[in-house]
């Protein structure tokens, strides 16, 4: 069996909140970490049949970043989806969803400057 690597290291301030993220894996053609602001990272679990999360961001991750982030991530999930599921019903509503959220995102943001 091939296996592959994904390092994830988190640089934590002294209230342990995180002021880093860096990331690589073994197949990245960089060699070398890659900086990131924010990570979501889920498993399933097939014994208590339950998705395990880590969810973390940099204190420096911006609001608009994070509205953007989760549109992206919104999309990437449906598109994933409707792969594994071939529901692409779903898969629109979900893509529907994440327009209309990024959508009162930017909406909020112009009203309140």
């Amino acid at each position: 069996m091939n296996k592959k690597n994904i390092q994830i290291q988190v640089g934590l301030d002294e209230n342990k909140v995180p002021e880093s993220i860096e990331w690589s894996a073994t197949d990245n053609k960089e060699d070398r970490l890659i900086k990131a602001k924010a990570m979501m990272i889920s498993f399933w679990d097939p014994a208590e049949k339950a998705a395990l999360r880590i969810d973390l961001w940099t204190k420096d991750m911006m609001v608009d970043e994070m509205a953007d982030f989760f549109f992206q991530t919104m999309m990437t999930m449906a598109d994933t989806y409707a792969r594994a599921t071939q529901y692409r019903d779903q898969a629109d509503e979900l893509r529907t969803f994440a327009k209309e959220f990024f959508k009162k995102f930017q909406d909020k943001q112009q009203a309140e400057s």
